[in-house]
């Protein structure tokens, strides 16, 4: 499939990053590329030391949950660690969602952010040891940097940097798992919590980069003044990867609740949108409603998901049914291909998908029968999030389609305003 466009993407080195109010996870990232421990220091202050129980506490005041995708909330997982034996701490910084750039943001511009959070956490839980894994090779050498200048505050537990395959269902707790333990970075076809085996069978807390963040900030500002702003039910920030047909694509820090027509005026989006993506590749496809609030509960309320905190707009220079089909093969060369609804059912889905933009009129029936045919029947959760997505999109684009599929095609070029 051929591309017509020149858009602005995020590619650099530097990531652009910006705010709508005061932030606090990228905090004088407008003054530095990558903030040193001394200046990371000035400008977040002493890291506050907590034990279980105040860990426990204060992320139940908050109901602080993951920011990876699936906002599992952090206290249960502790919680749930098997005891008896040493925990290990693993932040998962293997994003590999295309249109994902806010963990590796962090990485690379505010290593200690992240760290100071996973630090908090292994005193809290008595583990000695962290892993940090990424697949992004500029990543991994600003962590090792940072990493290397805390060797000055002696008294921390042991913190190492692991590099992973960049594949998309790699990033699964259960592929990850398997990378460290020294096997394929695939989703295992038996579910085991990472929490009572995980890294050399030692129960092991994983949480994505962007949460280990909020809590660093949050044991600094106290549970009081981090619910200063956000969502009553959401208190604080997030961060948004921003992208499609935008001026300025950017990681973006808002408060909870924003709505999307704020996020979009902000970046600069194009006023004739066809639709937005919201929360990646396994999140949905949405009328572009600028009342939609940009938190999971605001998300859930319009029928999808925040996931990994995905904003991308669809304008009308492009063919969006076009767009579709080639996330959707993505998709499908992406799986894992250990089971049926992988190795099958998602190419089946974009040849759907390819069928409904030729005009096919058996297309969106074969596609509705499909998705449901892999739904919650993969050995992990890559066919029930691909089919999400393209199920979503068939109902967005409803006039898109009847354009394919009554007349001769919407007369647009496909100018991959979706990052692959």
């Amino acid at each position: 499939m051929t591309l017509l466009a020149d858009r602005p993407t995020i590619t650099t080195s530097t990531i652009p990053v910006s705010a709508i109010g005061a932030p606090r996870l990228l905090l004088g990232l407008d003054r530095y590329e990558t903030l040193p421990l001394p200046e990371h220091l000035a400008l977040h202050g002493p890291l506050p030391v907590l034990d279980r129980i105040q860990l426990l506490s204060i992320c139940r005041q908050v109901n602080l949950t993951g920011r990876g995708g699936a906002g599992f909330p952090f206290a249960d997982k502790v919680n749930s660690l098997r005891s008896g034996a040493t925990p290990i701490v693993v932040v998962n910084g293997s994003e590999s969602e295309p249109a994902s750039w806010k963990d590796r943001a962090l990485m690379r511009r505010a290593p200690h952010l992240l760290l100071d959070g996973a630090v908090l956490t292994a005193r809290a839980i008595g583990a000695r040891e962290i892993i940090v894994a990424c697949h992004d090779r500029l990543s991994a050498e600003r962590l090792r940097t940072a990493v290397g200048e805390r060797a000055s505050i002696g008294r921390e537990p042991s913190i190492r940097v692991e590099t992973t395959a960049s594949r998309f269902v790699g990033g699964e707790a259960g592929a990850l798992m398997q990378t460290l333990n020294g096997g394929p970075g695939l989703p295992p076809g038996r579910k085991v919590l990472p929490t009572r085996s995980g890294v050399a069978t030692a129960p092991t807390l994983v949480s994505n980069v962007e949460t280990f963040a909020q809590l660093a900030v949050l044991a600094r500002a106290g549970a009081h003044r981090f619910c200063e702003t956000g969502a009553p039910n959401e208190p604080g920030t997030t961060l948004l990867s921003v992208g499609g047909a935008v001026a300025r694509p950017a990681v973006l820090e808002v408060p909870t609740g924003t709505p999307l027509s704020i996020v979009l005026a902000a970046s600069g989006a194009n006023p004739n949108l066809q639709g937005v993506v919201l929360g990646g590749y396994h999140g949905s496809w949405h009328q572009p409603i600028g009342s939609i609030r940009l938190s999971r509960s605001g998300v859930h309320a319009a029928g999808g998901s925040l996931g990994a905190g995905v904003v991308l707009a669809i304008d009308d220079t492009t063919c969006a049914l076009g767009e579709l089909q080639r996330v959707s093969e993505w998709l499908a060369e992406q799986s894992a291909n250990q089971c049926g609804p992988c190795r099958f059912g998602l190419p089946t889905l974009a040849a759907d998908v390819a069928a409904i933009r030729r005009g096919d009129q058996r297309g969106v029936e074969a596609a509705l029968r499909h998705a449901r045919s892999v739904t919650g029947r993969g050995a992990c959760s890559h066919p029930d999030g691909a089919a999400r997505f393209v199920v979503s999109a068939l109902h967005a684009l409803h006039d898109e389609s009847d354009l394919h599929l009554h007349s001769e095609g919407c007369g647009r070029p496909v100018t991959g305003v979706l990052p692959l």
